[in-house]
């Protein structure tokens, strides 16, 4: 769990008996939950709501997908990390990466491309410059117009 302080955002997820599947570990489709559960403390910390409460504008899940890399069994507990990578007119690129604190590894990583979208309007649209500026604050790496390290 070394490259925890590579994510802004880190939330624990105990993992639950009813997440395995009968392969005796941690179901796929679960790791997308956790993916959303730190989606959505990253974009609670950004206040992202105010923002769509305000001008009918947020982000829509346009694409993800996972890399498993070790299985995870009841009882764990996760870390699931997530970060900017790239921030463009319109989209965002993050990436997520589970640790296991019962194996001490790295079990999963994931990315996503999220689009923002205009719900007045119907259609596509750029980030708002605030929620543009409060996401570089968070990730310095994107403030700086450098790569964030893998």
């Amino acid at each position: 769990m070394q490259d925890l302080y590579e994510y802004p955002v880190v939330i624990e997820v105990p993992v639950a008996w009813g997440e395995m599947d009968a392969f005796q570990h941690v179901n796929n489709t679960q790791f997308f939950r956790y993916f959303e559960s730190a989606r959505v403390q990253y974009f609670d910390n950004l206040k992202i709501l105010d923002y769509m409460n305000n001008y009918a504008r947020g982000p829509i899940l346009a694409s993800t997908n996972a890399k498993f890399l070790a299985p995870v069994k009841y009882p764990d507990t996760l870390s699931v990390g997530i970060r900017s990578l790239r921030l463009e007119s319109g989209r965002i690129t993050q990436e997520y990466a589970v640790w296991s604190h019962e194996t001490s590894r790295l079990v999963a990583k994931g990315e996503s491309l999220l689009v923002f979208f205009d719900y007045k309007a119907g259609q596509p649209c750029d980030i708002p410059q605030g929620l543009a500026d409060s996401i570089l604050a968070l990730e310095p790496y994107l403030a700086a117009g450098i790569e964030a390290p893998s």
